[in-house]
C-alpha cells in the first residue's frame, strides 16, 4: 500500500480529475463527442501523469532543498524509477491516442507530449514557462477535437490556455510568496474568462435551463478560483499562493464544464464540472501542486 501511495504522490494522481474536461470541451466544441472521447481523455491523463513524474525527476535537486517530503528526495521513489514511469506513461498516452483517434489524434498528441517534456526539462524555470504550460493545456483541448475540425475548438482551447497561464504564473511563487500585484492581475484574468464564457453561452441561445448552465458554471468557477486569488492578493504569502494554485487546478472542471455546455452539451458539461468538488476533497489528501 505504501508503494501505491508513493506513486499517487509522484504523479499527483487526483489532480488528473482536471484533465478529461479538456478533451470533452474540445470534442463538444468540434461536435464530435462520441464513444472515442473517453479513450482520448485517458490518453490525456497518461500524458498529464507523465508530466508530473518528469517534473519531479527534473526538480529532484531543488526539491531536496525546498520540498524534501516529495517522493524522490525523501527516498520513497528513486530518480531512475520516476524517469521510467514518466517515459512509460508518455508511451501509453501516445498509444492510446493513436488507437482511439488514429493519425489525426497523434498529430495533436505528439506535439502535446513534446510540449510536456519541454516544459519539465527546459522551459519551466524560464520566462517561457507559463506560455509553454498554457500550450500544453490548449493542445489537450484540441486533442478532444481531433476526430473532427479542431479549428472549431480553438476558442475553448485559448480559454483553457489562458486559465492555465494564470495558474502557472502563480505556481512560480508558491514557495517564496509573491507581490500582491500578481494575484490581483490573475484575478482580473479569471473574471474576464468567466464573463466571456458566460456571455458566449447566452448568445448560443439554448432553450430553457440549458441556457443557464454555461453562466452558472462560469460563476462557480470564478467564485472558487477567484476567492483564493483574492485571499492571496490581500496576503500574498507562500501559503496563500499555494492555496490559489490548488484552487486553480481543482476549479478548472467548472470552467471546462461551462465551455462544454456552451458548445451545446449541457449534461456533459455538468458531468465534467462535478469533478471540481471531488478534486477539492482529494486535494486535502494528496497535494495537487
Amino acid at each position: 500500500m505504501g508503494r501505491l501511495r508513493d506513486l499517487v504522490d509522484l504523479v499527483r494522481a487526483p489532480a488528473a480529475l482536471s484533465v478529461p474536461g479538456d478533451v470533452v470541451a474540445g470534442a463538444a466544441a468540434a461536435g464530435v463527442l462520441s464513444p472515442r472521447t473517453p479513450a482520448l481523455a485517458g490518453a490525456s491523463v497518461c500524458l498529464y501523469w507523465a508530466g508530473m513524474a518528469a517534473n519531479d525527476w527534473a526538480d529532484r535537486g531543488l526539491d531536496a532543498i525546498e520540498r524534501p517530503e516529495r517522493p524522490i528526495p525523501s527516498g520513497r521513489v528513486s530518480a531512475p524509477a520516476a524517469l521510467g514511469i514518466a517515459a512509460g506513461l508518455t508511451a501509453a498516452g501516445l498509444a492510446l491516442a493513436g488507437a482511439a483517434g488514429g493519425r489525426r489524434a497523434l498529430a495533436v498528441a505528439v506535439p502535446l507530449a513534446a510540449a510536456v517534456w519541454a516544459y519539465d526539462l527546459k522551459a519551466k524555470n524560464t520566462a517561457a514557462g507559463p506560455a509553454t504550460m498554457a500550450a500544453c493545456r490548449g493542445l489537450d483541448v484540441l486533442l478532444g477535437a481531433s476526430p473532427g475540425r479542431p479549428g472549431r475548438a480553438l476558442p475553448a482551447a485559448l480559454t483553457v490556455a489562458a486559465h492555465t497561464y494564470t495558474v502557472t504564473e502563480l505556481s512560480r511563487r508558491e514557495v517564496t510568496g509573491a507581490d500582491a500585484r500578481l494575484p490581483a492581475v490573475t484575478l482580473a484574468g479569471t473574471a474576464a474568462l468567466a464573463a466571456v464564457t458566460a456571455a458566449a453561452g447566452r448568445r448560443a441561445g439554448a432553450p430553457g435551463w440549458r441556457r443557464a448552465v454555461p453562466g452558472t458554471l462560469s460563476a462557480w468557477y470564478a467564485a472558487q478560483y477567484g476567492r483564493a486569488q483574492a485571499g492571496a492578493a490581500a496576503q500574498p504569502t507562500a501559503e496563500r499562493i499555494r492555496a490559489a494554485v490548488g484552487a486553480g487546478i481543482t476549479g478548472l472542471p467548472a470552467l471546462q464544464g461551462a465551455l462544454t455546455a456552451r458548445a451545446g452539451a449541457p449534461v456533459a458539461g455538468l458531468a465534467v464540472a462535478a469533478a471540481a468538488p471531488l478534486g477539492r476533497r482529494l486535494a486535502r489528501l494528496v497535494s495537487p501542486t
